[in-house]
Formats: structure tokens, C-alpha cells, sequence
């Protein structure tokens, strides 16, 4: 048994090694029970060792530690709450990067099913479908657009995505277009330029929700940062790593550690709207591809919101903090996990209170997590999980919500009927700035 996270460890892709791990970690998992309440994978896992007479772990099969596995959705909230992990203990455990491992010995060792393949595809080539689809925005959106309609589930018998599943338009005019064609007089209200920053948009935001983008470059503008937007960056690879595609998402983030690494030496930090995406540049690059390079990147990424609090709390720079726009008296927060797993504080509510508006925080999670919630095989699962999130949202019983994933807000909007803004968003009304023509 080797417990390693490391993908060039010549253990990593060792099923047998893995399975010790695998026993192990789930060994010391049920005797703790700490995280019991984020996900259905901790459960599971309780009742099958409870099962055994001598509750030993090492009498579970490889096909129910694989339940465990196919139910974790690498919200990596149980990695925050661990008191296990890395460095802290000599258990050295990081759930969710295990998880992420038998994913991948299961993608290495060709025993992920034709279906599995198929979604897999549909959901990793994220590029392919913007350009493809940006294109027929109004023809696609119609398509995709109704839940439950007889193209999704036509789309759910080929590929795999939920039917029922909402599922985020596309845009007719993607980010990257608005952003050349873009006019650049934009309001500067603190003086001097306070710094430079590189913009990784994301899929999300360059092909189905290019707004986001809009209002970052205009909120930064407004506070003295300049913006740019490398050419050559492509998808972070989520969705290939989450589903076990090492190779493809090493291959993809080699092409966006050279670009983004050029932006840093040019004098930019890197600024990333989107959580799980920012997660993978903070994180991930650093495991899986490695050196000067993705260190780099790493050590200058930053959360959109995270970026200005860190203006307003640097030395020298500062922060505009004159609200004259729209303000709702109250609005609801969401946290997403993969902002949460990144220990940088709340900064999206804290910039939020700054406006005058009534916070009120949930930090429970969408169950969508990449990509794992738009899995046919996942979405009741999904659902259910959510069901903490929607309750809470409800509570709140506030009408304006903001939250800073779009797949999580998208959630949101199924489970509740509110659509909520991205906080850069949020910022943007608050100062009057208006929202672009569409």
C-alpha cells in the first residue's frame, strides 16, 4: 500500500496499491464519521462497513468501494473539515484527491463503459461546443433549452446529460469577441493605475454567460486594473480530470500554464471568475503538470472578488467604495464548495456588505460540482443532496441572490425559481454601471 497523491508516483496508477489505499482511508474515515453530512459517498460508505459483524473495512468488495467513489462528487468540503490531512497529521489523507485517483485508475485500465465515455466527451470538450454552438446560439438554446423536451431527452439517451437537467444557454456574442470590439473609456474613480491583471474567463463565461465577464472588466476598470485577455487559452480541464482523463487534461493545461505563466512575467496576476476553475489553477496545475511554470500561475491566481478585497486591504491601493446604483435591501449569498475548499474567506459577502445590502449566507452545497451533476446517472442524487441549499435559500426568503458559480446557479434557479447574479455582477448595478445590451 502506497499513500501517495502524487500522479508520477510509479504506484498512482496501481489498482492493487489503490485498493489498500482505498481500505485504509475508508478505515479511518468511518471510525472519525467528521463528514458525514456532506455528501451521500460518507453515508454509503458507514452503512456498508456497519453491515460486517467486525465493521473492518478491508471486507468491503472493489464494487462497493466503487459506490463510494461514484457517489463523491469532489466538492472537497470534507478535505477543509478533515483533521487528517497532509501535513496536519500523520494519516496524510485527502479524500477528495483519492477519489480523483480511482477515477483515474478506473480511466487508465479502460473499465469506464461506452456510455460513461460518451458523456464524458459531451462534457469535457467545452471549447468544441462554445465555438460550435455560439454560432446557432438561437437554433441550440430552443434545442437545449426546455427541460424534459424531446431533444434533451434524445440528448440524455446519446450522450448522458440529465434531461431534466437546467442547463445554461449560450451566448451569440462570445467574451473574447466583446472584449476586442469593447469600448475601452471606461470610468477610473480612484486615480492612477493600481495594477494589471490577466483575465481567464472560462468557458462559462466566454461561450454561455459572457455578462460576468462584461461587469469584471468594468467593475476592475472602474478600481484603476487594467485587463487583458492572453490569446491561445483554452477550457481548464475540469471536466477531464474529474472524470479520470489525466493525459487530455495535462495536455489541455500545458497550454494554458505557457500562456498564463507569459502574463505573469509580463507584470499580471491572473484573475478567474468562475471557483472550480480558479481551484484548478491554484491546485491542480501544480499536481498534475508541475514546475516553475505552474507555480507561478499558482501562486498569482486569484477569485474575482478575492483580487478587489485584496486591493482594499493592500498597501496603496484601494478600493471604490461609493455605491450610487441599484442596491437591494437584502440578498442571499451562495458559497460555492470550490470556493469554500480554497480557504480564502468569504470575500464575494464581504464585498457585498460594503454595498449597504443585508447578507444573509448559505453555504450548502449545489450537488453539481463541475460536471458530476449534469450525469443522467447522478441528477435525482443531485437533487437530493441540494435539497439542504434550497431549503436554506428559501429561508432566507430573500429575492435578489448572488453566488459566484454559474452551474451552481444554475441549480439554484431549478431548486427555487430565483436567478441569481454573479457578485462582480451584483457590484457592477450597485455602482450604476448598466448591464450590456444583449
Amino acid at each position: 500500500m502506497t499513500t501517495t497523491y502524487d500522479p508520477f508516483h510509479p504506484k498512482y496508477f496501481d489498482e492493487r496499491d489503490l485498493r489498500a489505499e482505498l481500505t485504509r482511508v475508508y478505515d479511518l474515515c468511518h471510525g472519525c464519521r467528521l463528514c458525514f453530512k456532506f455528501c451521500t459517498a460518507f453515508p454509503t460508505m458507514f452503512e456498508i462497513i456497519d453491515g460486517f459483524d467486525d465493521q473492518d473495512s478491508a471486507r468491503m468488495s472493489p464494487a462497493q468501494q466503487d459506490q463510494v467513489v461514484d457517489q463523491c462528487f469532489n466538492c472537497k468540503l470534507c478535505y477543509v473539515n478533515c483533521p487528517y490531512i497532509p501535513g496536519q497529521s500523520e494519516w496524510n489523507l485527502d479524500f477528495p484527491r483519492l477519489m480523483l485517483r480511482a477515477e483515474q485508475v478506473k480511466h487508465r485500465d479502460q473499465r469506464r463503459s461506452t456510455r460513461e465515455k460518451l458523456t464524458d466527451q459531451a462534457l469535457a470538450r467545452t471549447d468544441l461546443a462554445g465555438k460550435l454552438n455560439t454560432k446557432a446560439a438561437p437554433v441550440v438554446n430552443r434545442a437545449i433549452g426546455k427541460p424534459g423536451s424531446a431533444p434533451r431527452r434524445l440528448m440524455e439517451k446519446v450522450v448522458g446529460i440529465a434531461a431534466d437537467r437546467v442547463l445554461p444557454p449560450y451566448s451569440k456574442t462570445r467574451f473574447s469577441t466583446w472584449f476586442k470590439r469593447r469600448d475601452r473609456a471606461s470610468e477610473n474613480t480612484v486615480g492612477a493605475e493600481q495594477a494589471k491583471v490577466a483575465l481567464f474567463p472560462t468557458c462559462i463565461v466566454e461561450y454561455q454567460n459572457p455578462a460576468i465577464g462584461h461587469d469584471v472588466v468594468k467593475v476592475y476598470e472602474r478600481n484603476g486594473v487594467e485587463c487583458s485577455l492572453p490569446e491561445g487559452q483554452r477550457c481548464c480541464g475540469a471536466p477531464w480530470l474529474h472524470s479520470g482523463d489525466v493525459d487530455s487534461f495535462v495536455g489541455q493545461g500545458r497550454t494554458n500554464v505557457k500562456v498564463l505563466a507569459d502574463a505573469v512575467r509580463g507584470g499580471h496576476d491572473i484573475v478567474v471568475p468562475q471557483p472550480t476553475c480558479s481551484y484548478v489553477l491554484k491546485k491542480d496545475y501544480v499536481d498534475y503538470i508541475g514546475g516553475p511554470d505552474a507555480e507561478l500561475v499558482a501562486s498569482h491566481t486569484y477569485d474575482s472578488s478575492e483580487y478587489l478585497w485584496k486591493l482594499r486591504k493592500g498597501d496603496g491601493t484601494t478600493l471604490d467604495e461609493t455605491f450610487d446604483g441599484e442596491v437591494p435591501d437584502a440578498v442571499t449569498y451562495h458559497a460555492p464548495c470550490h470556493l469554500r475548499a480554497q480557504n480564502i474567506g468569504y470575500r464575494s459577502r464581504d464585498l457585498l456588505k460594503l454595498t449597504g445590502t443585508d447578507v444573509s449566507l448559505v453555504a450548502e452545497c449545489s450537488a453539481i460540482d463541475g460536471t458530476w451533476g449534469y450525469r443522467a446517472e447522478n441528477y435525482e442524487l443531485s437533487r437530493k443532496v441540494a435539497q439542504k441549499m434550497t431549503t436554506a435559500i428559501e429561508a432566507a426568503g430573500n429575492e435578489a441572490v448572488a453566488g459566484d458559480c454559474n452551474l451552481a446557479n444554475g441549480g439554484i434557479f431549478q431548486e427555487t425559481g430565483k436567478q441569481p447574479t454573479h457578485p462582480m455582477q451584483f457590484l457592477a448595478r450597485a455602482y450604476g454601471i448598466p448591464e450590456e445590451e444583449r
